[in-house]
């Protein structure tokens, strides 16, 4: 008889992980506004082709994260009308992901992570590590972000975060910042243990709010 086989697990397309290489450093705001971005140079630097460099390039372009400039593409500079823009439409899909992760009764252990991403993060403060906030602060958002049961509408969330998300990381290194995020966080979790659908949409509407005048202020 035959042994049964195990479905051998396919490695991820190049095209794909040069494209989260450089969505997660222009996430992080290692790639400044205006750098050229030039698929040769790309793809000596990462050691590979020029073809996914130049499948990734364009779909970062189509999500809007970069935009052609020439023979090359750049990071755009977002002016307060675009951060607007981009934080009514967080406004609307956020809080309604967050309603539906309360209202689906999670057990404690399901929140778990939340709960350990937020301790480090209060840790990082009070140490006054700016790197440290900033990378809990992505596993705390990371950590709910995969409870929301509507796919489709993560993967919308996903992407207008990522619009301002390198503006955020330059603002993290506050401490007057970091305390105002931990507090959101903080109530926001306390809803989401509560399972309290109406208040964790709030609480989430709320920290937003805060985010979007953080940015603001910080630009101006």
């Amino acid at each position: 008889m035959t042994p049964k086989l195990q479905v051998l697990e396919r490695p991820q397309p190049l095209g794909d992980r040069v494209y989260a290489t450089l969505r997660d450093y222009l996430r992080a705001g290692r790639i400044s506004t205006g750098q050229p971005l030039q698929e040769a140079a790309l793809a000596a630097q990462l050691g590979v082709s020029r073809t996914p460099v130049r499948e990734a390039l364009a779909r970062l372009a189509s999500e809007g994260l970069v935009v052609a400039d020439g023979r090359s593409f750049t990071v755009p500079s977002l002016t307060d009308s675009d951060i607007e823009d981009i934080y009514a439409l967080r406004f609307l899909l956020e809080p309604e992901a967050l309603r539906e992760i309360a209202e689906g009764k999670l057990g404690r252990k399901s929140l778990q992570p939340m709960r350990k991403a937020l301790e480090d993060m209060a840790a990082a403060h009070e140490a006054g590590d700016g790197a440290e906030f900033m990378e809990a602060n992505y596993r705390f958002r990371g950590s709910w972000m995969v409870l929301v049961p509507n796919r489709r509408l993560a993967r919308a969330i996903e992407l207008y975060a990522d619009h301002v998300r390198y503006l955020r990381a330059f603002t993290l290194g506050e401490a007057e910042v970091r305390a105002v995020v931990l507090k959101g966080l903080k109530r926001l979790l306390q809803a989401l243990e509560a399972g309290d659908g109406e208040d964790t949409a709030a609480a989430m509407l709320a920290h937003l709010s805060k985010a979007r005048s953080i940015l603001l202020e910080r630009k101006a």
